[in-house]
C-alpha cells in the first residue's frame, strides 16, 4: 500500500541528493519515477533539480495552481507510475497536499516530498506544516550548525552577512543568502526581543 514521506531538514543536509539517489533506485529497477519541484526554483534553470555535490534531473514544474492529481493521473494514464519525487516540497499549498493525498490512496502511488520545516523566522511554511501533519512517515534529515550541534533553523542573510529579521517567506537562495544553525544560534541572531 502507497504512502506519503515528507524528508524535511533544514538547508544542505542533502534533500535534493536523497530524492535524486531515490529517482536512480527506482529507475535502476526498471521503475518509473516522476519529479516535481517549484517552478519559482530556477537557480539551476527551468524544470532542473540539481545537488550541491553535481548529482541533477529534470523535473516537473509546480506552481501553485497546478492540480497535481490531475497531472500525475494524466502522467499515469500515458506509462505507469512507480513513485512521485516532490523537491521544494515547502512551497505545495494545503490544497496540493490534499491531491498528494489522491495520489497515495486513490492511485496507489507512493509520494516522497523533500522539504525545509521553517522559514527564517521559524515559522512553518503551508506545505510542510500539512505535511508535518497529514503524512505516513516524517524523515529528519540531519546537517550541522557551525558549532557542531544539529541545525535545524534557517538563516537569512543580508549582502553584509547580517541576519534579516522581516520580509517576505519566500526569498529563493543558497548559501550566499542562508545558514543553517542550530536552535541556540537562531535565537541568538532571530529572536533577540521578548518571545
Amino acid at each position: 500500500m502507497a504512502q506519503l514521506y515528507f524528508y524535511y531538514s533544514a538547508m544542505n543536509a542533502g534533500k535534493s541528493t536523497s530524492l535524486l539517489q531515490s529517482a536512480y533506485n527506482y529507475e535502476e529497477r526498471g521503475m518509473h519515477a516522476e519529479i516535481f519541484t517549484a517552478k519559482l526554483d530556477d537557480r539551476f534553470g527551468m524544470g532542473v533539480i540539481a545537488s550541491r555535490i553535481g548529482l541533477k534531473a529534470d523535473a516537473h514544474l509546480f506552481d501553485s495552481e497546478m492540480d497535481l492529481l490531475e497531472k500525475i493521473s494524466e502522467l499515469n494514464s500515458k506509462q505507469k507510475v512507480d513513485c512521485v519525487l516532490i523537491d521544494e516540497a515547502q512551497f505545495l499549498n494545503r490544497t496540493q497536499v490534499k491531491q498528494l493525498l489522491g495520489v497515495v490512496d486513490d492511485l496507489n502511488i507512493p509520494v516522497l516530498a523533500y522539504g525545509l520545516r521553517t522559514d527564517f523566522l521559524g515559522e512553518t511554511f503551508e506545505g510542510s506544516h500539512c505535511l508535518l501533519a497529514w503524512s505516513d512517515k516524517i524523515v529528519e534529515l540531519k546537517t550541522v550548525c557551525h558549532c557542531g550541534r544539529k541545525a535545524n533553523f534557517v538563516v537569512r542573510l543580508d549582502d553584509n552577512g547580517k541576519p534579516v529579521t522581516q520580509g517576505a517567506q519566500v526569498d529563493v537562495g543558497g548559501n550566499e543568502k542562508y545558514e543553517s544553525m542550530c536552535r541556540k544560534h537562531f535565537r541568538q541572531l532571530v529572536w533577540t526581543g521578548p518571545v
